[in-house]
């Protein structure tokens, strides 16, 4: 596997609307589009740096793995997107090397992308996404 380049990074928020005035008045970024994703139980928000997004995500459920990363760690950056060619090849490769899966298969995530995670015991404790535009 080859990662082309970040996609994004991920950043758990209480709330999205309280850290807009950063990202877009301090910051000088434009939010572009805000998206919930329900089986994820996640609201998004995205912001264009150069060629790599920031995504905002608000837990929408007290039972969310936002919800609890939040609750366990705080807020902060959450994880790591890389893009990839070939998703399936990529996590095929991944786990051929030993690498804990989250995810077997691609999923739907924000924006449209297939997505699937690997598990931060088998990544130098980062939470890493690998992303797929379709």
């Amino acid at each position: 596997m080859k990662p082309t380049h970040i996609e994004h990074i991920g950043i758990a928020v209480k709330s999205i609307e309280a850290c807009l005035p950063y990202y877009e008045n301090v910051l000088g970024l434009k939010c572009y589009a805000v998206e919930e994703v329900a089986d994820q139980k996640v609201k998004t928000a995205f912001f264009m740096v150069g060629q790599t997004k920031i995504e905002l995500l608000e837990a929408t459920s007290e039972d969310s793995t936002i919800a609890k990363f939040i609750e366990k760690k705080g807020e902060g950056v959450h994880h790591i997107a890389f893009a990839v060619d070939n998703l399936v090849e990529a996590l095929s490769e991944t786990e051929k090397q030993g690498v804990q899966l989250i995810d077997k298969q691609p999923r739907k995530g924000a924006e449209g992308l297939n997505i699937a995670f690997l598990h931060p015991k088998s990544t130098c404790s980062v939470l890493t996404e690998l992303c797929e535009h379709p």
